[in-house]
């Protein structure tokens, strides 16, 4: 039989190597998750050798940065179709609290230039679009995006930091709870009262994060929040029609 070892050894198959892409890369780093991601995972993933996976990518700061591009692609952009400030401004806050929360990792690659500066500054400039066409300076469009975010950013750092307590078998505020154990007495008041009214306490949602927000900046605008809250309302009916139809 051709390829046969007259030993009865199996040969090695000889041939070309699998053919791979950056965009097959990409998409593996994904499904490993941004978190301990490595060469030797990714090559282990797509069976391929590490050699292979250099032909498409540089070292392991390019892998970071070929998976952060894709985790932050894998999330539908908002899209101005002339909606209301307040509409435009919580698409965009869910927008980043959705990446960042899939992928908690993909903040510090964020903050390490991962994210290419030419995406960072299109999407800049056309969340200011949005708003300036809505009578906002391009001054003030820029501070309402900044502290939308930052609310967006916070909480998606709030919820990563409680699924990962969650994943650990403990919940945040089993693990206080733990910490005052190991204090003297009334040592944390403050946590301690905080604790005891947690139970009593209505939890905040991110969209009750994002309304107080967009609540701040109305007011700077001298608009009245029972309006802009119908607008939102109305938005949310809409969408929550949409994605149980789908």
């Amino acid at each position: 039989m051709a390829g046969a070892d007259p030993t009865g050894a199996v040969r090695p198959k000889v041939g070309r190597p699998p053919r791979i892409s950056r965009q097959m890369i990409a998409e593996a780093a994904n499904e490993i998750g941004l978190d301990g991601l490595t060469l030797r995972a990714v090559a282990d993933h797509l069976d391929v050798t590490i050699a292979a996976l250099y032909h498409h990518v540089s070292g392991k700061d390019d892998l970071m940065r070929v998976a952060a591009e894709y985790s932050a692609a894998t999330v539908p952009i908002p899209q101005d179709t002339g909606q209301h400030w307040a509409v435009w401004l919580h698409e965009w806050a869910a927008y980043n609290h959705d990446i960042f929360l899939a992928q908690p990792a993909l903040l510090a690659q964020y903050l390490e230039g991962a994210i290419p500066m030419e995406t960072i500054a299109v999407n800049v400039d056309r969340i200011l679009g949005g708003l300036v066409r809505e009578g906002f300076t391009v001054l003030e469009a820029n501070s309402a995006y900044e502290v939308v975010s930052a609310c967006a950013l916070g909480s998606a750092l709030v919820a990563a930091r409680e699924r990962a307590l969650l994943e650990s078998g403990r919940s945040l505020r089993e693990a206080h709870s733990a910490v005052l154990a190991g204090q003297p007495d009334h040592e944390l008041p403050h946590l301690e009262a905080l604790l005891a009214e947690l139970p009593r306490a209505r939890r905040r949602s991110f969209r009750d994060r994002v309304d107080t927000t967009l609540r701040g900046i109305a007011s700077e605008r001298g608009v009245e929040w029972a309006a802009v809250q119908a607008v939102l309302d109305e938005h949310r009916g809409r969408a929550g029609s949409r994605r149980r139809r789908a």
